[in-house]
Protein backbone atom coordinates (compact mmCIF):
# COMPACT_ATOMS: atom_id res chain seq x y z
CA UNK A 1 0.00 0.00 0.00
CA UNK A 2 1.01 3.67 -0.51
CA UNK A 3 2.45 5.41 2.18
CA UNK A 4 -0.16 8.19 0.75
CA UNK A 5 -2.95 5.61 1.20
CA UNK A 6 -3.40 5.55 5.17
CA UNK A 7 -6.11 7.92 5.56
CA UNK A 8 -7.48 6.22 9.21
CA UNK A 9 -4.63 7.64 11.70
CA UNK A 10 -6.17 10.61 11.03
CA UNK A 11 -9.44 10.20 12.14
CA UNK A 12 -9.03 6.87 14.88
CA UNK A 13 -9.54 9.42 18.00
CA UNK A 14 -12.88 11.03 18.19
CA UNK A 15 -11.15 14.75 19.10
CA UNK A 16 -9.25 14.14 15.26
CA UNK A 17 -12.19 13.01 13.74
CA UNK A 18 -14.12 16.08 14.73
CA UNK A 19 -10.77 18.12 13.25
CA UNK A 20 -12.24 16.65 9.63
CA UNK A 21 -15.18 18.50 10.08
CA UNK A 22 -15.54 21.60 8.19
CA UNK A 23 -18.22 23.41 10.47
CA UNK A 24 -19.41 21.78 13.59
CA UNK A 25 -23.38 21.72 14.63
CA UNK A 26 -23.78 25.04 16.98
CA UNK A 27 -27.45 25.47 18.33
CA UNK A 28 -27.44 28.95 16.65
CA UNK A 29 -27.69 27.58 13.31
CA UNK A 30 -31.27 25.64 13.59
CA UNK A 31 -34.71 27.06 13.31
CA UNK A 32 -37.89 25.47 14.70
CA UNK A 33 -41.30 25.82 12.24
CA UNK A 34 -43.42 26.75 14.09
CA UNK A 35 -47.28 26.34 13.20
CA UNK A 36 -49.58 29.23 14.51
CA UNK A 37 -53.35 28.43 14.40
CA UNK A 38 -55.97 30.98 14.50
CA UNK A 39 -57.51 29.46 17.74
CA UNK A 40 -55.67 31.50 20.53
CA UNK A 41 -55.36 28.49 22.73
CA UNK A 42 -54.60 25.88 20.53
CA UNK A 43 -52.51 23.09 21.24
CA UNK A 44 -53.90 20.59 18.75
CA UNK A 45 -51.65 17.43 18.02
CA UNK A 46 -51.18 17.63 13.97
CA UNK A 47 -51.47 13.84 12.70
CA UNK A 48 -49.70 14.24 9.67
CA UNK A 49 -46.77 15.58 11.35
CA UNK A 50 -45.72 13.33 14.83
CA UNK A 51 -44.64 15.08 17.83
CA UNK A 52 -45.70 18.31 16.12
CA UNK A 53 -48.57 20.85 16.98
CA UNK A 54 -50.75 23.25 15.79
CA UNK A 55 -50.10 26.28 18.48
CA UNK A 56 -52.43 29.26 19.65
CA UNK A 57 -50.78 32.39 20.39
CA UNK A 58 -52.01 32.29 24.28
CA UNK A 59 -49.88 28.78 24.24
CA UNK A 60 -46.11 30.13 22.54
CA UNK A 61 -44.48 31.36 26.01
CA UNK A 62 -45.25 27.57 27.26
CA UNK A 63 -44.36 25.47 24.83
CA UNK A 64 -41.14 27.78 23.12
CA UNK A 65 -40.14 28.81 26.64
CA UNK A 66 -38.23 26.03 27.88
CA UNK A 67 -36.74 25.56 24.54
CA UNK A 68 -35.50 28.66 23.82
CA UNK A 69 -33.38 28.04 27.73
CA UNK A 70 -31.92 25.26 26.21
CA UNK A 71 -30.59 27.02 23.80
CA UNK A 72 -33.09 27.79 20.76
CA UNK A 73 -32.23 31.10 18.96
CA UNK A 74 -34.56 31.17 16.31
CA UNK A 75 -38.45 30.28 14.88
CA UNK A 76 -39.83 29.95 11.79
CA UNK A 77 -43.40 31.37 11.70
CA UNK A 78 -45.60 29.53 9.53
CA UNK A 79 -49.40 30.04 9.63
CA UNK A 80 -52.07 26.74 10.03
CA UNK A 81 -54.98 28.44 10.22
CA UNK A 82 -58.10 26.44 10.09
CA UNK A 83 -61.43 29.28 10.45
CA UNK A 84 -59.38 31.66 8.29
CA UNK A 85 -62.52 33.04 5.75
CA UNK A 86 -60.25 32.84 2.59
CA UNK A 87 -61.23 35.38 -0.31
CA UNK A 88 -59.44 36.33 -3.61
CA UNK A 89 -57.33 38.89 -1.99
CA UNK A 90 -55.82 36.92 0.43
CA UNK A 91 -57.06 39.56 3.07
CA UNK A 92 -56.67 37.55 5.93
CA UNK A 93 -52.91 37.19 5.65
CA UNK A 94 -51.92 40.83 6.62
CA UNK A 95 -54.82 41.56 8.88
CA UNK A 96 -53.79 43.48 12.15
CA UNK A 97 -55.53 40.17 13.92
CA UNK A 98 -53.88 37.54 11.86
CA UNK A 99 -52.85 34.72 13.82
CA UNK A 100 -49.10 35.37 12.14
CA UNK A 101 -49.13 38.99 12.95
CA UNK A 102 -50.12 38.28 16.42
CA UNK A 103 -47.86 35.79 16.93
CA UNK A 104 -44.96 37.67 15.86
CA UNK A 105 -46.27 40.47 18.35
CA UNK A 106 -46.55 38.02 21.11
CA UNK A 107 -43.29 36.57 20.40
CA UNK A 108 -41.11 39.79 20.30
CA UNK A 109 -42.96 40.91 23.79
CA UNK A 110 -41.93 37.49 25.67
CA UNK A 111 -38.63 36.89 23.95
CA UNK A 112 -36.98 40.16 22.51
CA UNK A 113 -33.59 38.42 21.80
CA UNK A 114 -35.66 35.62 19.55
CA UNK A 115 -34.70 35.63 15.85
CA UNK A 116 -38.11 35.66 14.18
CA UNK A 117 -38.48 34.50 10.49
CA UNK A 118 -41.96 34.46 9.18
CA UNK A 119 -43.38 32.19 5.89
CA UNK A 120 -44.23 35.23 3.35
CA UNK A 121 -47.23 33.15 0.91
CA UNK A 122 -50.76 33.56 -0.35
CA UNK A 123 -51.31 29.97 -0.54
CA UNK A 124 -53.25 29.72 2.96
CA UNK A 125 -55.40 32.73 2.44
CA UNK A 126 -55.75 32.69 -1.10
CA UNK A 127 -59.73 30.81 -1.80
CA UNK A 128 -58.12 28.58 -4.57
CA UNK A 129 -54.93 27.45 -2.58
CA UNK A 130 -52.17 28.71 -5.02
CA UNK A 131 -49.24 30.63 -4.07
CA UNK A 132 -50.25 33.73 -5.97
CA UNK A 133 -53.55 35.13 -7.74
CA UNK A 134 -54.97 33.81 -11.23
CA UNK A 135 -55.85 35.26 -14.48
CA UNK A 136 -59.32 34.59 -15.37
CA UNK A 137 -57.88 31.75 -17.62
CA UNK A 138 -55.99 29.84 -14.77
CA UNK A 139 -52.02 31.30 -15.40
CA UNK A 140 -50.43 32.99 -12.20
CA UNK A 141 -50.62 36.63 -12.36
CA UNK A 142 -47.08 37.65 -11.65
CA UNK A 143 -47.61 41.25 -11.16
CA UNK A 144 -50.43 41.42 -9.07
CA UNK A 145 -49.05 38.58 -6.98
CA UNK A 146 -45.72 40.22 -6.40
CA UNK A 147 -47.34 43.42 -5.31
CA UNK A 148 -49.24 41.19 -2.78
CA UNK A 149 -46.45 39.19 -1.45
CA UNK A 150 -44.52 42.32 -0.78
CA UNK A 151 -47.48 44.34 1.36
CA UNK A 152 -47.74 41.09 3.16
CA UNK A 153 -43.96 40.79 3.94
CA UNK A 154 -44.09 44.86 4.73
CA UNK A 155 -46.67 43.87 7.52
CA UNK A 156 -44.91 41.10 9.08
CA UNK A 157 -41.52 43.73 9.32
CA UNK A 158 -43.87 46.24 10.97
CA UNK A 159 -45.19 43.66 13.09
CA UNK A 160 -41.85 42.87 14.70
CA UNK A 161 -40.31 40.07 12.34
CA UNK A 162 -36.64 39.67 12.05
CA UNK A 163 -36.69 38.17 8.48
CA UNK A 164 -39.46 38.15 6.04
CA UNK A 165 -39.36 34.93 3.92
CA UNK A 166 -41.38 34.80 0.22
CA UNK A 167 -42.35 30.67 -0.65
CA UNK A 168 -44.26 31.86 -3.31
CA UNK A 169 -41.72 31.09 -6.10
CA UNK A 170 -43.10 34.18 -8.21
CA UNK A 171 -40.34 35.66 -10.57
CA UNK A 172 -39.74 39.03 -9.20
CA UNK A 173 -40.63 39.14 -5.92
CA UNK A 174 -37.52 39.31 -4.21
CA UNK A 175 -36.92 42.53 -5.67
CA UNK A 176 -40.24 43.76 -5.04
CA UNK A 177 -40.00 42.89 -0.99
CA UNK A 178 -36.56 44.15 -0.68
CA UNK A 179 -37.43 47.50 -2.46
CA UNK A 180 -41.01 47.86 -0.24
CA UNK A 181 -38.76 47.33 2.80
CA UNK A 182 -36.31 49.88 2.22
CA UNK A 183 -39.02 52.72 0.95
CA UNK A 184 -40.28 51.49 4.19
CA UNK A 185 -37.72 52.57 6.76
CA UNK A 186 -37.18 48.22 7.14
CA UNK A 187 -34.42 47.69 4.24
CA UNK A 188 -31.29 47.52 7.19
CA UNK A 189 -33.91 45.95 9.90
CA UNK A 190 -35.30 42.97 8.49
CA UNK A 191 -33.29 40.58 6.51
CA UNK A 192 -34.91 38.83 3.37
CA UNK A 193 -34.38 35.39 2.53
CA UNK A 194 -35.28 33.94 -0.17
CA UNK A 195 -36.60 30.37 -1.04
CA UNK A 196 -33.86 29.75 -4.22
CA UNK A 197 -35.50 27.55 -5.11
CA UNK A 198 -38.45 25.95 -3.25
CA UNK A 199 -39.00 22.99 -5.37
CA UNK A 200 -42.08 21.09 -6.66
CA UNK A 201 -41.61 18.24 -4.80
CA UNK A 202 -44.21 15.36 -3.08
CA UNK A 203 -42.51 16.17 0.05
CA UNK A 204 -44.22 19.24 1.08
CA UNK A 205 -47.59 16.33 1.97
CA UNK A 206 -47.66 16.09 5.90
CA UNK A 207 -47.12 20.63 6.16
CA UNK A 208 -50.19 20.93 3.38
CA UNK A 209 -52.45 18.73 5.19
CA UNK A 210 -51.51 19.90 8.30
CA UNK A 211 -51.98 24.22 7.20
CA UNK A 212 -54.78 23.04 4.64
CA UNK A 213 -53.22 25.24 1.64
CA UNK A 214 -53.24 22.19 -1.08
CA UNK A 215 -54.76 24.28 -4.16
CA UNK A 216 -58.01 23.53 -4.70
CA UNK A 217 -57.06 22.82 -8.30
CA UNK A 218 -54.10 21.73 -10.70
CA UNK A 219 -50.94 21.71 -8.80
CA UNK A 220 -48.06 24.54 -8.31
CA UNK A 221 -45.75 22.98 -11.19
CA UNK A 222 -46.30 26.09 -13.34
CA UNK A 223 -44.32 27.95 -10.74
CA UNK A 224 -42.35 25.83 -8.30
CA UNK A 225 -39.27 24.61 -10.46
CA UNK A 226 -39.00 21.17 -11.53
CA UNK A 227 -37.03 18.43 -9.42
CA UNK A 228 -34.74 17.50 -11.92
CA UNK A 229 -34.22 21.27 -13.07
CA UNK A 230 -30.14 22.07 -11.32
CA UNK A 231 -29.52 24.69 -14.42
CA UNK A 232 -32.84 25.80 -13.39
CA UNK A 233 -32.54 26.25 -9.70
CA UNK A 234 -28.71 27.87 -10.43
CA UNK A 235 -30.37 30.58 -12.49
CA UNK A 236 -32.87 31.46 -9.59
CA UNK A 237 -30.07 31.31 -6.88
CA UNK A 238 -27.84 34.25 -8.95
CA UNK A 239 -31.54 36.21 -9.68
CA UNK A 240 -32.56 36.21 -5.86
CA UNK A 241 -29.16 37.22 -4.96
CA UNK A 242 -28.69 39.90 -7.23
CA UNK A 243 -32.13 41.13 -6.87
CA UNK A 244 -31.69 41.77 -2.83
CA UNK A 245 -31.57 38.36 -1.35
CA UNK A 246 -29.85 38.62 2.53
CA UNK A 247 -29.97 34.53 2.40
CA UNK A 248 -30.99 32.10 0.37
CA UNK A 249 -32.49 29.35 1.35
CA UNK A 250 -32.96 25.73 -0.66
CA UNK A 251 -35.91 23.81 0.11
CA UNK A 252 -36.23 20.81 0.58
CA UNK A 253 -32.99 20.17 1.48
CA UNK A 254 -31.64 16.18 2.12
CA UNK A 255 -33.20 15.11 -1.00
CA UNK A 256 -31.13 18.12 -2.77
CA UNK A 257 -27.44 18.41 -0.86
CA UNK A 258 -26.18 19.05 -4.38
CA UNK A 259 -28.12 22.38 -4.94
CA UNK A 260 -27.26 23.76 -1.73
CA UNK A 261 -23.41 22.83 -2.84
CA UNK A 262 -24.24 24.72 -6.11
CA UNK A 263 -25.63 27.78 -3.70
CA UNK A 264 -22.34 28.05 -1.73
CA UNK A 265 -20.10 27.81 -5.08
CA UNK A 266 -22.51 30.50 -6.95
CA UNK A 267 -22.84 32.84 -4.25
CA UNK A 268 -19.98 32.19 -1.63
CA UNK A 269 -20.24 35.33 0.41
CA UNK A 270 -24.11 34.49 1.25
CA UNK A 271 -25.59 32.65 4.20
CA UNK A 272 -27.09 29.16 2.92
CA UNK A 273 -30.11 27.75 4.77
CA UNK A 274 -32.29 24.79 3.74
CA UNK A 275 -35.36 23.65 4.92
CA UNK A 276 -35.59 20.08 6.15
CA UNK A 277 -39.15 19.44 5.18
CA UNK A 278 -41.98 17.83 6.60
CA UNK A 279 -41.93 14.89 4.29
CA UNK A 280 -38.58 14.71 5.01
CA UNK A 281 -39.20 15.15 9.06
CA UNK A 282 -41.44 12.31 8.77
CA UNK A 283 -39.80 9.81 7.14
CA UNK A 284 -36.84 9.81 9.42
CA UNK A 285 -39.43 9.71 12.37
CA UNK A 286 -41.11 6.84 10.79
CA UNK A 287 -38.30 5.02 10.15
CA UNK A 288 -36.88 5.26 13.71
CA UNK A 289 -40.31 4.44 14.85
CA UNK A 290 -39.69 0.56 12.73
CA UNK A 291 -36.36 0.32 14.62
CA UNK A 292 -34.69 0.50 11.03
CA UNK A 293 -32.26 3.28 12.90
CA UNK A 294 -31.42 5.03 16.00
CA UNK A 295 -33.69 8.96 15.69
CA UNK A 296 -30.84 10.93 17.17
CA UNK A 297 -28.31 9.24 15.53
CA UNK A 298 -30.17 9.78 11.91
CA UNK A 299 -31.45 13.22 12.57
CA UNK A 300 -27.75 14.53 13.83
CA UNK A 301 -26.20 12.78 10.81
CA UNK A 302 -28.80 14.46 8.13
CA UNK A 303 -28.00 17.87 10.15
CA UNK A 304 -24.45 17.18 9.53
CA UNK A 305 -24.90 16.01 5.47
CA UNK A 306 -26.54 19.79 4.98
CA UNK A 307 -23.69 21.15 6.66
CA UNK A 308 -21.02 19.50 4.93
CA UNK A 309 -22.77 20.49 1.66
CA UNK A 310 -22.77 24.19 2.93
CA UNK A 311 -25.84 25.42 4.42
CA UNK A 312 -25.15 26.87 7.70
CA UNK A 313 -29.34 27.77 8.44
CA UNK A 314 -31.10 24.70 8.84
CA UNK A 315 -35.14 24.66 9.38
CA UNK A 316 -35.84 21.82 10.96
CA UNK A 317 -39.20 20.36 12.90
CA UNK A 318 -36.25 18.28 15.02
CA UNK A 319 -34.87 21.60 16.48
CA UNK A 320 -36.87 20.89 19.70
CA UNK A 321 -34.64 17.76 20.32
CA UNK A 322 -31.68 19.09 18.56
CA UNK A 323 -31.02 20.95 21.93
CA UNK A 324 -30.82 18.12 24.23
CA UNK A 325 -28.64 16.25 21.77
CA UNK A 326 -26.04 18.32 21.00
CA UNK A 327 -25.29 18.55 24.43
CA UNK A 328 -25.51 14.80 25.01
CA UNK A 329 -23.25 14.68 21.94
CA UNK A 330 -20.77 17.07 23.18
Amino acid sequence: MDISSVLQGGYQHPVSRSWQNRSELTKSMFMYPILISDDPDSNADVPSLPGQRRWGVNRLEGFLGPIIQKGLKSVFILGAPTKVEKDSQASAADDPNSPVILAIQKLRELFPSLYIAVDVCLCHYNVHGHCGFLHPDGVINTEISVARIADIALAYARAGADCVAPSDMMDGRIKTVKQKLIDAGFGNRCTLMSFSPKFATSLYGPFRSAAGNAPAFGDRQCYQPPVSAKGLARRIIQRDAAEGADIIMIKPALFYLDIIAEATRLVPDHPIACAQVSGEYVMLRAGAATGAFDLKTVVIESAQCMVRAGANIISTYFAAELMEWLDSSM
